[in-house]
This record gives C-alpha cells, sequence and structure tokens, in this order.
C-alpha cells in the first residue's frame, strides 16, 4: 500500500514542471502557516496566562495603581486605588478632576484628600510616563497611618527632650536666680556707697537678663517650628545674616566671610525660626574663634531639591566626647551659655524637614551644615 507523502510525491512527479513547483510551495506554505497558528495558540495563552497574574497582582498591591490613556482619563486602576479614590476612580473620569480634590501638604509629594465618611487621606503621589508616551501610571500610597505614627513619634521625642529639660531646670534657674537676689540684698545694706549699690544693681539686671534668655530658649525649644512660613529668596537672608554678624565679628577682630551660592533659589519656611537658628551656629562660631581667626557663612545646592547652610570657624574646636553631646537640652561648653541654641537650631531643621551635622577636631575648629529639603508653598505645589 502507498503512503500518502509518497502518494503526493508521485501526484507532484506526475505534474508538468510549472506545476510541481507549485504544489510544493502550496503545501509549503500550509505546512507553515499551521506551525504559525500554532505558535499564535501558544501566544494567545501566554498572554492570558500574563493578564491574568497581571491581574491577581494588581489586586494584590497595597498600593493604588491608576492607568491613564493618551487623553489622562482613567483607562484602569486596582482595586486600592478604587478604595483611596472612592467616586472619584470612575473609569473613563478625566485625571484633572483627581488633581483638582487632591490638596498638596507641605511636605513635596503629598496630599491630603476628603473620603467623605471614611475620613481624610494622606497620600503620597507619583506619576510616571509610559515609554511610548500613550498615557501614564499613577501610584498613590496610604500614608496616613505612617505619619500619624510619624508626627507621635516626633512628639514622644520632643516630650521626651522636654523631661530631660525639666530635670535640668531648677539648676538653671536656681544660680542665677540666687545670684540675684543675693545682688538685691546688698542693695538693702546700710551705708552702701553710690558706686558699691550701681555695681550691686548692673549685676542684678544682667543675671535677671540671663534668666529671661534661658526662659526665652527654653520656650523657643518647647515650642519648636512656628510653621509660620513664607517664601524668600536664600541670598536674601544669607545677606540678612551676614550684615547683622559681620560687625559683630569685626569687632573681636575676626575675618568673616559669607557666600551664597544658590542664584534666586527660593525656600518655603519660617524665615524668623531659620534664621534664629542659623544666628545660633553664627554666635557660636565667632564665640569659640579667637583673635584673627576666621568665620565662613556658605549657602550651597548640594542637590537640585536641597540647600545647604555651612558655618566654619578656625577656634578651638571640641573634643569627640563633647561633639556628641552638643545638641543635648543645657549642655554647653561656655560659661555664659543656656545650653539651648544648639538644640533649638536642631528643632527649626527638623521641623523643617531637614537636619543639622556637626565635625570638629581640638585646636582645628568646627563645621556646622544646617541642611533644608526645597520645598513649594502648598499654592504653588503641582498636584501631579
Amino acid at each position: 500500500m502507498t503512503s500518502a507523502p509518497a502518494a503526493a510525491a508521485e501526484s507532484t512527479a506526475a505534474l508538468p514542471p510549472d506545476a510541481a513547483e507549485l504544489a510544493a510551495a502550496f503545501a509549503a506554505f500550509s505546512k507553515a502557516s499551521e506551525e504559525l497558528s500554532g505558535a499564535y495558540n501558544a501566544l494567545q495563552g501566554q498572554a492570558a496566562q500574563l493578564n491574568e497574574r497581571l491581574n491577581v497582582l494588581m489586586a494584590a498591591l497595597p498600593a493604588g495603581v491608576v492607568v491613564l490613556d493618551a487623553q489622562r482619563n482613567i483607562e484602569q486602576l486596582n482595586p486600592a486605588a478604587t478604595t483611596l479614590l472612592g467616586a472619584l476612580g470612575a473609569i473613563g473620569t478625566p485625571w484633572s478632576s483627581v488633581q483638582a480634590a487632591l490638596v498638596p501638604t507641605s511636605d513635596r509629594g503629598e496630599f491630603t484628600l476628603d473620603a467623605g465618611e471614611a475620613g481624610e487621606h494622606r497620600l503620597s503621589l507619583s506619576q510616571t510616563r509610559l515609554e511610548s508616551g500613550e498615557g501614564a501610571i499613577v501610584l498613590l500610597h496610604d500614608i496616613t497611618e505612617t505619619h500619624a505614627m510619624r508626627q507621635m513619634a516626633e512628639r514622644n521625642e520632643r516630650l521626651a527632650a522636654m523631661g530631660e529639660m525639666v530635670a535640668g531646670l531648677a539648676h538653671q534657674l536656681r544660680t542665677p536666680l540666687s545670684a540675684a537676689l543675693l545682688y538685691t540684698a546688698h542693695l538693702r545694706q546700710p551705708g552702701m556707697t553710690e558706686e558699691a549699690r550701681e555695681r550691686a544693681a548692673e549685676r542684678t539686671i544682667e543675671r535677671l537678663r540671663y534668666l529671661e534668655r534661658l526662659i526665652r530658649d527654653m520656650l523657643l525649644f518647647a515650642r519648636g517650628d512656628s510653621l509660620g512660613r513664607q517664601t524668600f529668596p536664600v541670598h536674601e537672608l544669607v545677606t540678612e545674616l551676614a550684615n547683622t554678624l559681620e560687625p559683630v565679628a569685626r569687632a573681636r577682630k575676626i575675618r568673616f566671610s559669607a557666600q551664597c551660592d544658590c542664584g534666586e533659589t527660593e525656600l518655603y519656611a519660617d524665615r524668623k525660626a531659620l534664621g534664629g537658628a542659623l544666628t545660633n551656629l553664627l554666635e557660636n562660631a565667632i564665640a569659640a574663634t579667637p583673635e584673627d581667626g576666621e568665620v565662613r557663612f556658605e549657602a550651597t545646592l548640594p542637590a537640585p531639591a536641597t540647600v545647604d547652610f555651612s558655618v566654619r570657624d578656625t577656634g578651638r574646636g571640641m573634643e569627640s566626647a563633647q561633639l556628641s553631646r552638643i545638641f543635648e537640652p543645657f549642655f554647653t561648653t561656655r560659661a555664659e551659655g543656656t545650653g539651648l541654641g544648639l538644640a533649638i537650631a536642631r528643632g527649626v531643621a527638623r521641623g523643617h524637614g531637614g537636619d543639622i551635622r556637626a565635625s570638629s577636631r581640638l585646636g582645628h575648629g568646627s563645621h556646622f551644615v544646617l541642611t533644608l529639603p526645597i520645598i513649594r508653598a502648598p499654592s504653588e505645589e503641582p498636584a501631579a
């Protein structure tokens, strides 16, 4: 019995040459078509499997995922995004209407959204355009609990610091108060010369002013960032502080230089509190620097969204044991210091989302850098 391929071959062989070639080409085409059809069916199966896995992954993600089409309308969103956006998250809704409901906060990239009965959500938002340019993906993270925990941690840290403050406050107040009472008692002594009376009065006033400064610093430390923020150019603040501190340094025969490499960069911050914090750093540097020494004040942009205020001196410097304690409330290396200046400065920096770092070597001076993030005023912050 003749097999089918053999029969086809015999049949092809029986045909004229042109017809035989055509039949062979048709047979090859049929075979390739069957292979392509099989490969297509396999790809369809794989695509369905990948799509199923993607849907499972989207549903399992705790973050909200919103897919926007080329017209920036909502094309797809996962269950977490539906929960976060509520009625705003309908398919086909323009993303601009969602943006209008997002209220910027003072923290870059964070917004609040009124979720009705569910209360107010605090969201972190980031957006990435698709490589094709046809649409974008928006990620929404619900950081409501994280923000509350962060605030609680900051509050607990401040309460702990205030506990340390209260523990040291009695001693800090007792000494100058006792001195003031002693000098005041001298004023009541009969037969006291006018010169001695005036000297006792001056010392009494000096001690009372010290008490006033101590209480003022204590209140500033306890208050922290007052959040009375405004937008202002960095170079204006640098110029203002330089004009204030340069005469002080000159009177002590200390070279003082100030430089701002921030161009027209603006800060959204509590100008008064920040100026006070930097003044503390500059006054400490001047007090620690001997005659013919130097204090340098600089403002730079180490990164596009960060500004550094640097205060460097050629003073006596500090040992590592002192350096590790300089931000503790009431710790001071100066006889007339309240020990709260650096603690206040760090509180102001952290209240603005920044911090202070310090380095020092005994006999080689000290270097303080107050770093702040550059954020926009809420009215200027883009929603996405």
